[in-house]
């Protein structure tokens, strides 16, 4: 088999094809979620905080050095506000992964839960199930 059909096979094949379906519809889930953690859930948080953004909260380690208006070095800081919001952010993309699993699992199930109703007789069966009465009785 030549790399061309081989390609052609592995990408024309269905799991491939639903896992790029899967990570184009996840980045644009995860873009919702931040969106909602950033524009809804946490001006509310920051208005607490009283401190402007939750993700602008950082701890200074070492004060910037000045002179004048020109910045010498940097100052060194501990952006903690930015991490809490990417966690947050995971924990709701999980919450909502793991409700819509839970939910095709429940579906799954309510699908295996329903029996097959069991196949007719074949004509060889119903003889050979006669053959077996007629032994018996005798």
């Amino acid at each position: 088999m030549s790399f061309r059909s081989e390609l052609q096979e592995f990408l024309i094949r269905g799991s491939v094809v639903d896992m790029a379906v899967g990570i184009v519809i996840g980045g644009a889930f995860g873009k919702i979620v931040t969106s909602f953690v950033n524009d809804i859930l946490m001006p509310p948080i920051s208005l607490l905080l009283k401190d402007g953004y939750f993700s602008d909260v950082k701890l200074v380690l070492r004060q910037a050095v000045l002179q004048g208006d020109e910045i010498i070095t940097p100052a060194i800081t501990w952006n903690f506000g930015s991490f809490l919001q990417a966690v947050l952010d995971f924990l709701i993309v999980g919450t909502a992964i793991f409700l819509v699993i839970k939910g095709m699992n429940k579906l799954k199930r309510k699908k295996e839960e329903v029996p097959a109703a069991p196949p007719a007789p074949t004509t060889e069966e119903k003889l050979l199930t006669e053959i077996r009465d007629l032994l018996e009785k005798k």
